[in-house]
């Protein structure tokens, strides 16, 4: 896990100084598109850590629930896309009344392991078919939940509340509600990426770049999993060029990995 995390952090900083660089337009490929593989797919969320609260032995935390035949039983753990709120779920757990000696031992010994969106993807697919298997049940920021609503209401959408709270969302910026997306130049080749934000401020930022040349630009919100159903199933050279943006706490915590 050691090794996979040094090259995690060394492949950000590849992007690091231009995460947003100047405003292209999107380059157009010839050679025929195909949709992109599992390990593709994994290979682009690989960037996006998540935190698990694990016990002393590095296991997930988590709770078994039936499924609707009563015959098996699936195992969901809580897959925070932040460590500070991961954090906060250890301290409440550690502060709680009333606890019996077994929880109280296994509260006090309970930590936060970052864990590559990737592989949490991988394994979900290659598990998804398995009895007692184990779930991961994302829990997205709420400051991000909170901007997402913002949006959806501001441009008209009716959106349930209450089911968004457990759905991650993305953030992209289009030049116009009909046009396509925003790239950057990023990388040592000074490629053009298109950007896919865990953070709505980060979007802003590029949005207030393109803003004086393109006015009706724009963020659009994205479900988690429709950016997966669209890697997945989609035919379009473009989506080489998509990548995930970890928010500016995740940022944070990657730079603290160690580097070769």
């Amino acid at each position: 896990m050691k090794s996979f995390f040094v090259r995690w952090g060394l492949t950000l900083s590849l992007v690091g100084g231009t995460l947003f660089g100047g405003v292209a337009t999107v380059t157009t490929f010839n050679q025929p598109a195909l949709a992109l593989t599992d390990q593709q797919v994994k290979a682009k969320l690989d960037s996006i850590p998540v935190f698990v609260v694990t016990n002393d032995k590095g296991l997930p935390l988590s709770r078994t629930l039936p499924t609707k035949n009563g015959q098996q039983t699936i195992s969901v753990t809580g897959a925070y896309m932040s460590r500070q709120e991961a954090l906060k779920f250890i301290q409440d757990l550690q502060k709680a009344k009333n606890k019996n000696p077994k929880l109280q031992a296994m509260a006090k010994n309970l930590q936060v392991t970052a864990v590559p969106l990737g592989v949490i993807y991988q394994q979900l697919q290659q598990n998804r078919n398995k009895p007692n298997r184990l779930v991961f049940a994302f829990k997205p920021v709420d400051r991000e939940v909170r901007g997402a609503l913002t949006l959806l209401q501001a441009s008209g959408q009716k959106v349930d509340a209450e089911k968004f709270k457990t759905s991650v969302p993305i953030f992209a910026v289009r030049f116009a509600p009909d046009k396509g997306y925003v790239p950057i130049q990023g990388g040592q080749n000074k490629q053009q990426m298109i950007p896919l934000f865990l953070s709505k401020q980060d979007a802003q930022n590029l949005l207030n770049k393109v803003k004086p040349k393109f006015p009706q630009a724009d963020i659009q919100v994205i479900n988690f999993d429709g950016v997966i159903k669209t890697l997945k199933d989609k035919n379009d050279s473009w989506l080489n060029q998509v990548f995930l943006v970890p928010s500016a706490e995740s940022r944070k915590y990657i730079e603290t990995l160690p580097k070769k």
